[in-house]
């Protein structure tokens, strides 16, 4: 075959066990270090919100398993027993093409986030993440199904026009996972090591001016991994107008607790108008 080497399929035999011990790691340290060093007094508390937000978690991943049985990784096997894709067509080196399919991957959420803030269709399924009214490590987890499945079939239309490795492709779904999870903790990070951290990670001081009230704040800072596409094409914001511990969370539309549920947070993309928030509304014009 022409192209990458590719590895054998019995070494992602672990790979939904990997993926867990991953998952439930990231999210038990991120839960410590937040009672451990709080970044924002929260308005609504864990007890309040912890429960829908997870409950959303085993939802989406019940969905996504029924819909997409063999997953992102599944593709990629598929794609390098059959040489389908770019990094198939053309002699490269396996490393290579690993470290370019995790960049590009990452390149194509960012702009798949700018597209579901961009599109007032799109916009009323992503806002659910938005109608969180405090920040923690179950934001980063809180994603309506509708998004979800969405969200999974662009990501297999990319793996499979790249020829993602399957190693590649393994190695993003824990990446943007766990960053997920720190960048939407509430953590307090030392300001001067934020600063450093902030040109090779999206930390979660960067990433909590994209869940502010403010529209315009709303549409910025859209990374999750990596910071560099937010500078590169100018949606990059420093600090919240506000400050961190002034600002509000949020956005405008629902407000009331009892949008915290699970199945109000449902039936929210059915309900009101898109709002002030979508990309081009003349209130982000600043």
């Amino acid at each position: 075959m022409n192209g990458i080497d590719v590895m054998p399929q019995t070494a992602f035999a672990s790979e939904p066990l990997i993926r867990l011990s991953a998952f439930l790691g990231i999210f038990a340290l991120m839960a410590l270090w937040e009672l451990a060093a709080p970044r924002r007094v929260q308005a609504a508390g864990r007890l309040r919100r912890w429960p829908s937000n997870l409950g959303i978690v085993a939802f989406n991943t019940l969905v996504v398993r029924l819909i997409f049985p063999t997953a992102a990784v599944g593709l990629a096997l598929v794609a390098e027993a059959r040489g389908w894709g770019l990094f198939h067509a053309v002699a490269l080196p396996y490393w290579f093409a690993v470290a370019a399919s995790v960049l590009l991957l990452d390149l194509v959420i960012y702009f798949q986030h700018v597209l579901f803030h961009a599109a007032p269709s799109l916009w009323r399924f992503h806002r659910m993440h938005h109608t969180d009214t405090d920040f923690d490590v179950t934001t980063g987890l809180r994603f309506h199904p509708i998004e979800i499945i969405i969200s999974m079939l662009i990501k297999l239309m990319v793996v499979a026009a790249l020829g993602a490795p399957a190693l590649a492709v393994l190695i993003f779904e824990v990446v943007l996972n766990a960053t997920s999870m720190f960048n939407h903790s509430n953590v307090r990070i030392p300001l001067g090591l934020d600063r450093v951290l902030r040109w090779f990670l999206v930390t979660p001081d960067m990433h909590r001016v994209h869940h502010s009230v403010v529209p315009w704040e709303t549409n910025s800072n859209f990374g999750f991994n990596l910071p560099w596409w937010d500078r590169l094409f100018g949606t990059y914001r420093a600090q919240p107008a506000a400050g961190h511990s002034g600002m509000t969370i949020g956005i405008k539309d629902f407000r009331d607790l009892r949008e915290l549920w699970i199945g109000r947070m449902l039936t929210q993309p059915f309900r009101g108008s898109p709002g002030s928030y979508p990309l081009g509304h003349r209130e982000n014009v600043r």
